[in-house]
């Protein structure tokens, strides 16, 4: 069983999606089956195709070892509802497919799902200012001119501009190196990294780049703790102080300094209970909606980690700042549960690191409309936040060093287009400098007294001496 793997790029989840169904259709064993008497030619039960199904994906590099047996019950759910099979009597849509002795069996066609239509986005350039350029809404046709009576002097004027005496005057507007530019800097280069690292030659189809907002970026960037979380200027959009003590006793367990009320036998799990009901009621995945593509795009770079940490890294820049703060407290509890060993176990059915992926993938990443491997590709990409957090939830150095560097560029182009003369004086060109200090002329290397003297040159017999 070989599940090639779909690395990134536009409508990913579909393309695993036609991938592991024609998989499923080919390789699924089919075999002889007896029910009720009668017997059944090329099919298979519940059960023998959710223990198929179920190696499959955990040997995939695209879904990982994590996947569970109820995971992959849901997905073949979603086999029957698309009629990727039907049940022995060719039911299917309405039906539902339980881990049982059921047979089923493929139809005669399973039909791929076609890759969704989006509206083309018009590429959007970002220009930087160009010193010349006229302000928006004036143009050289629209300046206002007064009627000039002509006399002997405005004649001769002319009449020299006209036979190339005397240069014609152009008017020249100075822009200024505005806010607003400087954040159209900031998320022009950031997409360009991504798109960069995703090797993509455009990010149309996994990002509408108009509802990329540049604010979130400069306040996700620099709005930040000692411990690298973010900090809201709007304190109305913070976890509510009942979830965030709930968090910090679970992460701090057993030791919850700021626990006022009695603890009693199964206190913890009541506790993560009230987590998690919080999270699950969320609008919007902690990831939005917007950018469940682009996240979606970037798994499939995991099997180059330094890329997607990169990768994960920038996306995670472009969330609104509240969304960032949630998913960086929620990832340092989860991460710090995992690892705790006096922490008892918050659900009897599955380990902890499991019941963590289980309880909170959906609430991190899932798709406003219904695709069929949501939660497949959520639990692999929560895993790998749990892994790596740390480092996914840190600002990019290099990006941010090269956007900066980028921009007191132009504030400096801007200042020598202004004050031509104090820029003189407070950057010195190669040549001004020569002219204020000049070299002095080296002095040369004193001559030794034995580099005056011949060297050493043997006896040589000449013709007259042997005579």
């Amino acid at each position: 069983m070989e599940h090639r793997i779909v690395g990134p790029g536009p409508y990913r989840a579909t393309r695993l999606w036609n991938e592991t169904v024609e998989l499923f259709r080919a390789r699924m064993p089919l075999r002889k089956h007896r029910c009720r008497f009668k017997s059944y030619e090329h099919c298979f039960t519940a059960a023998e195709a959710v223990d198929w199904l179920h190696e499959l994906l955990r040997c995939s590099q695209n879904f990982g070892p994590e996947v569970t047996r109820k995971q992959t019950v849901q997905l073949l759910k979603k086999f029957l509802k698309n009629h990727v099979i039907e049940d022995i009597k060719g039911k299917w849509g309405q039906e539902d497919f339980e881990d049982n002795r059921h047979l089923y069996r493929f139809p005669p066609s399973s039909p791929l799902k076609p890759y969704p239509k989006k509206p083309p986005y018009q590429k959007d350039v970002i220009k930087f200012p160009e010193w010349n350029d006229p302000p928006p809404g004036t143009s050289q046709e629209n300046i206002p001119v007064r009627p000039v009576v002509m006399n002997s002097e405005m004649w001769y004027k002319r009449h020299s501009i006209a036979i190339g005496e005397v240069p014609a005057c152009r008017l020249v507007h100075r822009r200024q190196l505005t806010e607003a530019h400087v954040e159209e800097i900031w998320k022009s280069m950031t997409l360009s990294y991504l798109q960069k690292i995703l090797g993509l030659d455009s990010l149309e189809e996994v990002l509408d780049i108009k509802l990329v907002n540049s604010k979130f970026i400069i306040h996700n960037v620099y709005s930040v703790s000692k411990q690298g979380v973010v900090i809201l200027d709007d304190k109305s959009k913070e976890l509510p102080h009942w979830v965030l003590s709930a968090m910090k006793c679970l992460a701090n367990w057993p030791n919850c300094s700021d626990l006022k009320q009695p603890m009693y036998l199964g206190f913890e799990k009541d506790v993560f209970k009230t987590i998690a009901d919080y999270y699950g009621h969320l609008k919007e995945p902690l990831l939005t909606f917007h950018l469940f593509d682009a996240f979606v795009s970037v798994l499939g770079l995991l099997q180059k980690e330094k890329m997607a940490v990169e990768a994960f890294q920038i996306c995670c820049l472009l969330l609104p700042p509240e969304n960032r703060r949630k998913l960086q407290l929620l990832m340092r509890m989860m991460a710090r549960i995992c690892l705790n060993k006096e922490m008892p176990p918050l659900c009897d059915g599955f380990g902890t690191r499991t019941l963590m992926v289980q309880t909170f993938s959906r609430c991190i990443l899932c798709s406003k409309d219904e695709v069929d491997l949501d939660e497949l590709l959520a639990a692999r990409l929560v895993t790998f936040l749990m892994d790596n957090y740390q480092e996914i939830l840190k600002v990019p150095l290099a990006l941010q060093t090269s956007i900066e560097e980028r921009v007191a560029h132009l504030r400096r182009v801007q200042f020598q287009k202004s004050y031509p003369e104090v820029y003189r004086e407070r950057f010195p060109t190669p040549e001004s400098e020569a002219l204020l200090f000049p070299e002095k002329p080296k002095p040369k290397p004193q001559l030794l007294m034995w580099a005056l003297k011949k060297p050493f040159q043997p006896f040589q017999r000449t013709r007259s001496f042997r005579m």
